[in-house]
């Protein structure tokens, strides 16, 4: 697609989002008119008033009395219009703007999370925010300046007929001279908003990055590297900005200049044309008016391009996500789970992240109701690979995933992952009480409920010290909680809901020995007749489970009970002995 198509499409595509607020649209369009119509009125009486002064002791005043009024009536009319111009130019934009944004958001909710991992957050918060608002802004000029100075050029045109024929043709003859100005200004300023727009989004990436791991960018020294990095960006944004201001800053004195030409060629056909008597003085001073006025919506037009160019590169960038692929929708969804869902059947699973880097291959793997699969291996085997497979984050290449002999891609989502309970150790926590972030999964739970959960999970202790315990207010991702108490919340979520399927990804990573203890003996009854799937580096924490699966570059290499594989003197066993055997 090349550029001045893709603009269109652009344009195209925003005119559409304007469509259902067309009544909007033609009222403000009606208030343009009218207030642009009553604006080109006035140098009409004002001529009118200058013919009235005859000369010395003849003035009609009662004539000029009675022109004043009119025009008084006509100043407040024109007033009224351009005051509820505004305020539906207001509501149509930030209408529009509002709709796209959350467009844009709910289609980040459907997004797969390949699209996530592979997406800068700062980068996608910068199309949210950041753009919409360059969009709603060139959109507010564009209504407000176009409208106006669309018809008041087609006004201007004609009350200039209906005054002079052969000086409106000079006006009209030196108009393409602004419009050459407005086509070159514009053809180099979207090229540069586009970059700009690009540069602010990855710097916004690297802003929100830096804050949310500052902690390890001063742990290991690299303060001098990041900003480094940081001016690297900003000269980038600086020059594109510089080069998208210098091609718009030049709107204005080009236009200027056009202006001057228009307003000398009427001046010299209009003096001309009185000393020829073709017309009155108070006509040429009204003519003089309109070409002041017909030559400025040209000026604001160009500036109106200038903006528009900017909003057009970055709607472009905000349809860009909003049309992302989305995840596959769950209409295709054909069955429903059983009440009490324990069966899992993995039958030659094959999947990798990128084509050329094959990951799992030919997988399967068979689970009985209340099992506890323990999957353990070296890093990057694909442990965690499989739990975003279960839950169907990530669909699979080949083969198939079922819950009691349902492919789960025939699944809706929401009951899929609703039948799991999961702890993971990335914990996250969304901005509010304690209490609110425990009954996540059960928002109608009672408070016996929940204070109940929090014992089991042994987070109640450490919550009753808090200022206003259960009603502690804390920040996005648990705030000043430790990690370790973060973790406990994400535990206790899943001691509220008790799903009849668990998935336990590394749960106890950033809690003490002592509390991980009494934890493990939580999970211990909250498994039992529950189907769970436990990830663990620790390899003490799963020497209970039923059966453990021994990972290796995707594939298991070794599956039974601890006692058995370490009978085998394997490669679980390897890795067991690293860990309990000291070496001599």
């Amino acid at each position: 697609m090349n550029k001045k198509s893709g603009q269109k499409e652009i344009l195209m595509r925003v005119l559409t989002c304007i469509r259902p607020h067309a009544v909007l649209v033609l009222l403000s369009l009606a208030m343009a008119v009218l207030s642009v119509i009553l604006t080109l009125y006035l140098p009409v009486l004002t001529g009118q008033v200058v013919d009235d002064v005859i000369g010395p002791g003849e003035v009609d005043f009662s004539a000029i009395f009675a022109i004043m009024r009119k025009m008084a009536v006509a100043i407040l009319v024109t007033a009224l219009a351009q005051w509820l111009m505004n305020i539906l130019n207001n509501r149509i934009v930030y209408r529009v703007s509002s709709e796209v944004r959350e467009q844009a958001f709910r289609k980040i909710e459907i997004l797969p999370l390949q699209y996530l991992d592979t997406h800068s957050s700062g980068e996608m918060v910068s199309r949210v925010i950041a753009d919409v608002d360059q969009f709603s802004d060139g959109l507010l000029m564009g209504f407000t300046q176009l409208f106006t100075g669309v018809v008041t050029i087609l006004g201007t045109l004609f009350f200039m007929l209906s005054v002079n024929v052969r000086i409106t043709l000079v006006v009209v003859l030196l108009t393409p001279v602004s419009l050459l100005v407005a086509n070159f200004i514009a053809k180099r300023t979207y090229s540069m908003f586009r970059k700009q727009s690009e540069t602010r989004g990855e710097q916004t990436a690297l802003i929100d990055e830096m804050i949310g791991n500052q902690k390890v960018v001063q742990a290991y020294g690299q303060e001098a590297n990041v900003q480094e990095q940081f001016n690297e960006v900003n000269k980038r944004l600086s020059n594109y900005s510089l080069r998208a201001i210098f091609f718009s800053s030049l709107t204005n004195p080009c236009t200027r200049f056009v202006n001057s030409l228009v307003y000398t060629g009427v001046g010299l056909t209009g003096a001309l044309s009185v000393v020829g008597g073709l017309m009155t003085v108070g006509q040429l001073s009204a003519f003089l008016s309109y070409a002041n006025q017909y030559t400025k919506p040209f000026n604001e037009i160009s500036g109106v391009v200038t903006e528009l160019q900017n909003a057009l590169a970055c709607a472009g960038r905000i349809f860009e996500l909003i049309d992302a692929e989305a995840e596959v929708p769950d209409e295709t969804a054909q069955e429903m789970l059983p009440m009490d869902p324990g069966v899992v059947t993995l039958e030659h699973v094959s999947f990798s992240y990128t084509k050329k880097t094959p990951l799992i291959e030919n997988f399967n793997l068979s689970v009985r109701p209340g099992q506890r699969v323990a999957i353990v291996g070296p890093t990057g085997c694909g442990k965690t690979t499989m739990i975003n497979l279960l839950m169907r984050f990530y669909d699979v290449d080949g083969g198939s995933i079922a819950i009691e002999g349902r492919d789960i891609r025939r699944l809706k989502r929401k009951d899929l992952r609703g039948a799991y309970g999961m702890v993971l150790q990335d914990t996250w926590l969304r901005a509010g009480t304690i209490r609110e972030n425990i009954s996540m999964g059960r928002p109608d739970a009672t408070e016996e409920e929940i204070i109940q959960a929090a014992k089991d999970s042994h987070a109640h202790s450490f919550i009753r010290r808090l200022p206003q315990g259960y009603d502690t207010v804390i920040g996005e991702n648990g705030g000043n909680l430790s990690q370790g108490q973060k973790q406990l919340l994400c535990i206790a979520r899943v001691m509220l809901t008790l799903p009849p399927m668990l998935i336990l990804d590394e749960a106890t990573s950033s809690i003490d020995t002592r509390t991980e203890i009494r934890i493990q003996q939580a999970f211990q009854k909250m498994m039992q007749g529950r189907t769970s799937f436990i990830v663990a580096h620790r390899l003490s924490t799963i020497q209970n489970a039923d059966v453990i699966l021994v990972m290796r570059d995707g594939s298991v290499i070794e599956q039974g009970t601890h006692r058995e594989l370490l009978a085998k003197e394997g490669f679980y066993a390897e890795l067991y002995n690293s860990q309990f055997v000291m070496p001599e």
